[in-house]
């Protein structure tokens, strides 16, 4: 049939014809604009009632932690200066028998680190945390911008505000956003909102990573790899702890960033990713009896 034939067909039923043009159009875009929707519900508010839902995916998300944006730094000068100099590198060399005692002794020593949560109120020489913290800022990080902030809170109506703020969330999340398996998985462990240990230790240690920094002339520095790098100098730090004689536990205190860090005085551009309560063990104190994995589970030689 050719287009002359069709002609009386389209001129009879176009009204018909355009119609269905414009709804299969209007479907395409609200279906678009759905999918879009849920994408973000999603990202914002987690799954709820979902059972697969990680720590990742229930955590605050609205705050912009993309920083490496070039458009938000015009000025692209190093932050480091440019004649920057370069210095011989102090080793210490070992035997290769002493390297292997040395790092047998550092095992058994971290092999006995355990997650505390029945602390003592006995006081600890401020000098101790102070060292620790000194300690983790040795850590490495993108193009040296050390991107973490520890803030150490001893102040006891402090601490009663910060364990207000994380127990009044954690009982939302263990009531609705975590999910069945979640809190199926935790169930041995025998944790729940109730965080005694907030008040009873102490030492608090809040680490925030800081999304980007500022010069000396007020422009924005970048801070490359930020969660990375506070992630180390974090391991450290609880090393640090455990090295001095000290107990700590590590908490990711779900949807209590920003309040938080409003409590706490902090710039938006700082994110809390680790609390820490950190002093001395309850007499009383017991831990799950749990095991570690075995070498062979957890290192690949190639």
């Amino acid at each position: 049939m050719s287009l002359a034939d069709q002609m009386p067909f389209l001129m009879q039923n176009w009204p018909l014809i355009a119609t269905g043009v414009v709804m299969y159009l209007t479907y395409r875009a609200f279906a678009g604009y759905l999918a879009k929707s849920y994408i973000s519900h999603t990202q914002a508010n987690g799954m709820q009632n979902g059972a697969y839902r990680t720590p990742d995916q229930v955590a605050e998300v609205n705050e912009n932690d993309n920083w490496d944006d070039e458009t938000e730094f015009p000025d692209v000068s190093s932050a480091l200066p440019a004649d920057l100099q370069h210095i011989p590198f102090a080793f210490q060399r070992f035997t290769p028998e002493e390297m292997i005692e040395r790092s047998l002794e550092f095992y058994r020593l971290m092999n006995r680190r355990r997650t505390i949560r029945f602390f003592s109120s006995e006081p600890v020489p401020f000098e101790v945390i102070e060292n620790v913290i000194k300690t983790a800022g040795t850590g490495p990080s993108g193009a040296h911008t050390e991107p973490w902030t520890f803030v150490v809170v001893s102040d006891p109506e402090v601490k009663q505000k910060i364990r207000q703020i994380i127990e009044d969330e954690e009982e939302i999340n263990y009531k609705k956003r975590m999910g069945v398996q979640w809190t199926t998985d935790l169930k041995p462990l025998r944790t729940n909102w109730i965080k005694e240990y907030l008040t009873e230790a102490p030492y608090i240690i809040l680490v925030f990573k800081q999304m980007y920094g500022i010069k000396p002339d007020g422009g924005k520095k970048i801070h490359y790899y930020n969660e990375m790098s506070t992630a180390m100098a974090s391991g450290i730090l609880l090393t640090a702890v455990h090295y001095s004689g000290l107990v700590s536990l590590t908490s990711t205190p779900l949807n209590c960033g920003p309040a938080l860090r409003n409590l706490l005085g902090r710039p938006s551009s700082e994110k809390l990713t680790l609390l820490l309560p950190v002093g001395y063990p309850a007499k009383e104190a017991t831990v799950p009896d749990l095991a570690r994995k075995p070498l062979k589970d957890i290192m690949v030689h190639i």
